[in-house]
């Protein structure tokens, strides 16, 4: 069995909302680098996707949210607005509702993609700090991801001091 409970948030969203639950910060997180081959979104993506990349990329790394290891689920949030955007438009085209072979009308498969790739993008939205309620009360001035906020402060206490 799974942990139970809320998923715990990042460190790096936690240190930006300035660890409002006062824990204690893992020090010993593992910590990953964030080279050039991350900033280019995957060649499998589709077209929505690698858009989408394009322009969330640069806020979350501006943030110090994004690493090498958050390829996958960055790919994985990319491809799901890819997926969504798509129904979407099917749904539009073709409307909520289709017939059967059988005659029976039935809810056009398109729906159903489209909410659960909502779903899925908020989901992994959420782990990055792109929903509304996820960046609640965060500051990303003078924060740096890995460094707590005292230590940053003592920082600027000893270069003034």
């Amino acid at each position: 069995m799974g942990k139970r409970g809320p998923q715990p948030t990042p460190t790096a969203l936690n240190l930006l909302k300035g660890n409002p639950g006062k824990r204690e910060i893992n020090n010993n997180e593992p910590k990953f680098d964030l080279t050039e081959k991350t900033e280019k979104p995957p060649s499998w993506l589709g077209a929505v996707a690698k858009k989408e990349w394009k322009r969330i990329f640069p806020q979350l790394k501006k943030n110090g949210i994004i690493t090498d290891a958050d390829y996958i689920a960055l790919s994985a949030y990319c491809q799901n607005v890819d997926t969504w955007v798509q129904a979407e438009k099917l749904k539009r085209i073709e409307g909520l509702v289709t017939v059967t072979s059988k005659g029976m009308e039935i809810q056009h498969p398109a729906v159903g993609i489209a909410n659960t790739a909502l779903a899925n993008i908020l989901k992994f939205g959420r782990e990055f700090g792109l929903t509304p309620a996820s960046r609640t009360n965060i500051t990303a001035n003078d924060v740096e991801y890995g460094e707590s906020p005292f230590l940053t402060l003592m920082k600027k206490v000893n270069d003034n001091g």
